[in-house]
């Protein structure tokens, strides 16, 4: 079993070795450290420019795995770690590519560099890997350090309450009884924010609110009744105004992991989030897993 990072010297720091190593250790697979470098036009230049592009590549694809290098060893991990140079035509493709020829099970990028610290921020190669991995997908926060226990400790999987998702339950079950951690499952309930008063007046937005989160109670209790998750798992419905208080609302633990499912799109099967998985992506404490169709 192989896990790959995406790291490129110079860009979205350490965050994402911090979270492949956690995975890798989790899994007791290899980590491999991947560096996507620009791929030289094919026409030859009489400036000796591809040469010298070439030979930028090779000196770049060296400081990201010495960079790599030292950051995974300053962490002590007892890991089969190996580095590896793909030159594509853009980062996402590259990566793809290196899943397939490593025959990789899960694939770890970190945050852009331009959004808030301890946030998930999709970057445009995250943003493209959304939609292209074949693989499940992790996205660590911006700055992310790790966790104390060097490891991750719960899956918790975001479930919306149909019956179109509880193949995504299904799968996080087994993946949480593959690491052996817990698992939780969430419903978010969220009432949007309003400058003003609404027509029917707060307390009916309220009643409506609690209304929801009955049956979403209900039916993340018959994912118990029905065997789809053991009966030691945690259930929880957790409300906001905004999907930001509704994510700090959420009670989570030293290496948690946030999963989420997708929806297929087109003939092949693709990672695709809607627009609710979305905006739980982005407002995320601690890391994601997205898992393609």
């Amino acid at each position: 079993m192989t896990v790959i990072v995406g790291y490129l010297a110079g860009k979205g720091g350490r965050s994402a070795l911090n979270l492949g190593v956690e995975a890798a250790r989790t899994l007791h697979a290899a980590l491999a450290v991947v560096t996507v470098v620009p791929k030289p036009w094919t026409t030859p230049s009489q400036a000796r420019i591809d040469a010298e592009y070439a030979q930028y590549a090779d000196r770049l694809a060296a400081d990201s795995a010495a960079q790599a290098r030292e950051c995974i060893e300053s962490m002590g991990a007892p890991l089969e770690v190996s580095f590896h140079k793909y030159a594509h035509r853009s980062a996402s493709g590259g990566l793809v590519e290196a899943v397939r020829d490593l025959e990789a099970q899960a694939l770890v990028l970190g945050s852009a560099a331009d959004g808030s610290l301890g946030q998930v921020v999709i970057g445009s190669t995250a943003d493209r890997l959304l939609h292209s991995s074949p693989v499940p997908l992790a996205i660590s926060p911006r700055g992310y350090r790790g966790s104390k226990s060097h490891g991750l400790s719960r899956i918790t999987c975001a479930y919306p309450g149909t019956p179109e998702s509880r193949h995504v339950v299904e799968r996080v079950a087994a993946f949480a009884a593959e690491l052996a951690i817990p698992l939780r499952v969430v419903t978010f309930a969220v009432r949007g924010r309003t400058m003003y008063p609404p027509a029917a007046g707060f307390h009916a937005e309220d009643l409506l609110l609690d209304s929801w989160a009955a049956q979403a109670r209900d039916a993340l209790a018959e994912l118990k009744t029905s065997g789809l998750v053991s009966a030691d798992v945690d259930l929880q419905v957790v409300t906001g105004n905004g999907w930001d208080q509704a994510l700090d609302a959420a009670e989570w633990l030293d290496g948690e992991l946030l999963a989420l499912g997708t929806s297929p799109q087109g003939a092949i099967a693709r990672v695709f989030l809607g627009s609710k998985g979305t905006k739980i992506v982005r407002h995320s404490p601690v890391p994601v897993l997205v898992l393609p169709s």
